[in-house]
């Protein structure tokens, strides 16, 4: 009994509390009747709970940018490709009128080398140089997309031909274009002008 005092005295005196004789040992299971702590595991289920529902959240914003994102850059290429398209046709609408601004030059050379009898020497030599100048503005203009209509011994189309006189003729079974007093032209493939033509029909057709 003396020696149970003396260990008290010293666990008193150390601050370190005495051992119970009801307290168990560590690792061992609680009595029966005690509980573990709920509220903690509560306070855990609630935060993840939390977090799933901010991570779904989330998810479905991203989700939306994302679509956001694509219909934008859909909206831009498609921008793109019509102000490219726009952009085209008027470059091509420019050069189509510049190109019909430049045919009465072009029809003046024409008329000018059909008026220009045999010539010999200097005046022979003048000839050739507005025939070099004009083929080479002719060629310019087919660069630029001028596409001369054939016409002559064709038959008459009203899409690419303008008849300024009809001749009676027995042996044309359809119109057909006898002379061309000037020329029609295309540009890129679209009628730019048309022919100014004779056309021979049928004496049945002259009305």
């Amino acid at each position: 009994m003396s020696q149970d005092n003396d260990v008290l005295k010293a666990s008193s005196e150390s601050g370190i509390p005495p051992v119970s004789e009801t307290t168990p040992p560590a690792g061992e299971t609680p009595p029966a009747g005690e509980s573990v702590d709920q509220v903690s595991v509560d306070d855990l289920a609630a935060q993840l709970e939390a977090i799933s529902v901010e991570r779904d959240r989330l998810a479905g914003e991203n989700e939306e940018l994302k679509n956001r994102l694509l219909r934008r850059q859909a909206d831009f290429e498609n921008f793109r490709r019509r102000v490219e398209r726009e952009r085209a046709e008027l470059a091509e609408f420019a050069g189509m009128e510049t190109v019909r601004a430049l045919l009465p030059i072009l029809d003046d050379f024409e008329r000018a080398l059909r008026a220009t009898p045999a010539l010999d020497g200097p005046a022979a030599e003048y000839a050739r140089g507005v025939e070099i100048i004009y083929q080479r503005f002719f060629d310019t203009l087919q660069k630029l997309g001028l596409e001369p209509i054939d016409s002559a011994g064709r038959p008459f189309d009203p899409n690419i031909h303008h008849a300024v006189e009809t001749v009676s003729s027995a042996e044309a079974e359809d119109p057909i274009v006898v002379e061309e007093y000037q020329r029609g032209y295309n540009f890129k493939g679209k009628p730019l002008r048309p022919a100014m033509v004779k056309v021979a029909v049928k004496p049945s057709q002259i009305s």
